[in-house]
């Protein structure tokens, strides 16, 4: 009997440069400008890794500001991707850009209670029809957001780093008469206290 074929969601992982003073900045006060910008690099390293066990489809690197850090370099090379600039603009233009190929997941590199199975699961969400799929984070955003076709007006106008984020999307989605679904809420690492939590959770 013949496996059927799915159809491949790709994942676009959006990573800023671990780069002591531009990265993970509010952690810089627990962990100083390096040992924020070292937290960084693991966390592109582990969430590619995630990306990679799910597969879903093509993983693609979407990158900020210098494609040629050596943390990039090397992932590129160790998992064959291919590595892409973010265009200028904010973080909704950004995303935008990112899921322009089709079926795609879109994650950041903050959430380290992302699995693979959280991945194949909003993955089988678009495949069933859905026209998105949405990850919130305790936080009022979101760890992952996945369309089907390019929605502009998904990404655009949102009040970015707010709490506000997730409502703002969940009203937006509405609008435009998309159909969606919401998987289980999760948490990210943006604060100092988060990192406790990452010591608990035997993520240290």
């Amino acid at each position: 009997m013949r496996r059927a074929i799915l159809e491949p969601v790709g994942i676009a992982v959006l990573a800023k440069a671990p780069i002591p003073g531009l990265a993970k900045t509010r952690l810089i006060p627990a962990l100083g400008a390096a040992g924020a910008a070292a937290l960084q690099a693991r966390l592109i390293v582990s969430t590619v890794e995630t990306a990679y066990a799910a597969a879903t489809g093509p993983v693609t690197l979407w990158v900020t500001p210098d494609p040629t850090h050596t943390v990039f370099r090397d992932v590129a090379a160790r998992f064959r991707l291919s590595v892409r600039r973010q265009p200028d603009g904010d973080l909704g233009l950004r995303m935008h850009a990112a899921v322009a190929a089709g079926p795609t997941l879109v994650i950041g590199t903050d959430c380290p209670a992302l699995t693979s199975g959280h991945l194949a699961d909003a993955a089988a969400v678009l495949r069933a029809g859905c026209d998105a799929v949405v990850i919130p984070a305790e936080d009022g955003g979101y760890v992952l957001i996945g369309v089907r076709r390019p929605e502009p007006a998904v990404f655009a106008g949102i009040t970015w780093s707010t709490d506000t984020v997730m409502t703002e999307t969940r009203l937006r989605l509405t609008r435009l008469g998309l159909t969606w679904r919401e998987l289980e809420t999760l948490w990210d690492v943006d604060r100092p206290e988060d990192l406790v939590r990452m010591k608990a959770d035997g993520r240290s």
